[in-house]
């Protein structure tokens, strides 16, 4: 049951004030919207900045958050004359540097699909446009009083650093390169990875089923970023061609690449007390991970569905800003977070090392894993954010 929050001059009009207009922001306005939270939202519109078309994101989205964003309407459905906004994927392959390799399926699971690759631009404007039709939101560009403020702002939080909250990170030695490219063979569904020479590259299925079109996520030292961020579309691609063996025959770049630098980063507290009242993190400005694992998003969406059933379930006589209620969530989210953070951690270490003795035993290991039967099966499940 809701607390009763005053209207009169001066006093709060809103429960609760989310910092921040992204996916996780956009998308926890509109889950507390739904449990008749009074919500201001305070940042500009996705829409007044509208991507270009050659926006190089692209999210791999779980079926847990799927549901999330289904349950909001703002799961981003096909539209007639438009590219597909979401493409499933069905199967996975994973290689190593020396003959590993490593193969998931959704099918033996019963599944329509290990996760999706989602279209940003088109998952941004899906949410602008639920937005725009409940009224329980009301858009801002400063920051109201509220019970409780939740800042959604990035890893790069101007909030967060200003009330003085930890923020510990941890570099990687690399930068992400992110593209997309047009392939001449069709890529079927399948998700593809390769670890090699301490990099990891990663192509995601665009535009359907039988798309000829990938997202390139690449990581590598940055110089060799930088000096593919320099070199000619075409040698670009080349490289990526050459480092998958062709998988999916001649690729093309079919806009300019991006990138930016890796690293691991964590809020030493989700939540904290000031001035104008209680402060809650969520997202990027709580958590970031090595993005080997697709798992970045997920956790951001996760956080936006933990915060929104505490409150939606706290006793009817505590305030949204209540530290205990919140500490609830902190303590829910935390340990998820940490565990994936030490996964990828683990997973860019061993495949980074370039003792040919760890490349031996970690090769072995993909394809010991991938005859270990219910062990894969229950990984795979957690993956896709379904219970095991």
């Amino acid at each position: 049951m809701q607390a009763s929050t005053p209207r009169a001059g001066g006093v709060r009009r809103h429960d609760v004030a989310i910092r921040g207009t992204g996916v996780v922001g956009l998308t926890l306005a509109l889950l507390l919207a739904r449990e008749r939270l009074r919500v201001a939202l305070v940042g500009p519109a996705l829409a007044a900045a509208a991507a270009p078309a050659t926006d190089v994101r692209a999210y791999a989205l779980n079926a847990a958050s799927k549901a999330v964003l289904s349950s909001v309407r703002a799961w981003p459905e096909d539209r007639p004359g438009e590219s597909p906004a979401c493409t499933p994927v069905r199967a996975m392959q994973v290689w190593g540097d020396d003959g590993g390799e490593l193969r998931f399926d959704a099918a033996p699971l019963g599944a329509e699909a290990l996760t999706w690759i989602v279209d940003v631009p088109a998952l941004e404007r899906r949410l602008e446009e639920a937005v725009g039709f409940q009224p329980g939101i009301e858009r801002l560009e400063e920051a109201p009083a509220a019970s409780l403020t939740v800042v959604c702002e990035g890893r790069r939080s101007s909030t967060r650093a200003n009330l003085g909250i930890d923020f510990d990170v941890r570099p990687y030695p690399h930068k992400a390169v992110a593209a997309r490219l047009t392939t001449t063979l069709p890529h079927g569904g399948v998700a593809r990875q390769w670890f090699a020479d301490g990099q990891v590259l990663a192509l995601l299925p665009l535009d359907g089923a039988d798309g000829h079109a990938v997202a390139l996520v690449w990581s590598l030292p940055p110089e060799q970023a930088d000096a593919l961020l320099q070199a000619e579309p075409a040698a670009l691609a080349a490289a990526v061609q050459a480092r998958c063996g062709a998988a999916l025959g001649d690729m093309a770049l079919s806009g300019p690449a991006q990138a930016w630098p890796l690293e691991r980063a964590c809020a030493r507290s989700w939540t904290a007390r000031t001035a104008q009242g209680m402060v809650a993190l969520a997202g990027d400005a709580a958590h970031t991970v090595h993005p080997l694992a697709g798992q970045g998003l997920n956790l951001g969406l996760a956080d936006a569905a933990e915060l929104a059933r505490v409150l939606a379930g706290r006793e009817y006589w505590r305030e949204v800003g209540d530290a205990r209620l919140l500490r609830r969530y902190e303590r829910a989210r935390a340990a998820d977070v940490q565990a994936m953070a030490l996964v990828t951690d683990g997973l860019f270490g061993l495949f980074s090392h370039d003792d040919t003795r760890i490349q031996g035993l970690r090769n072995w290991g993909l394809s010991a894993f991938d005859r270990s039967g219910p062990l894969k099966h229950w990984l795979t499940r957690q993956a896709m954010g379904r219970a095991a």
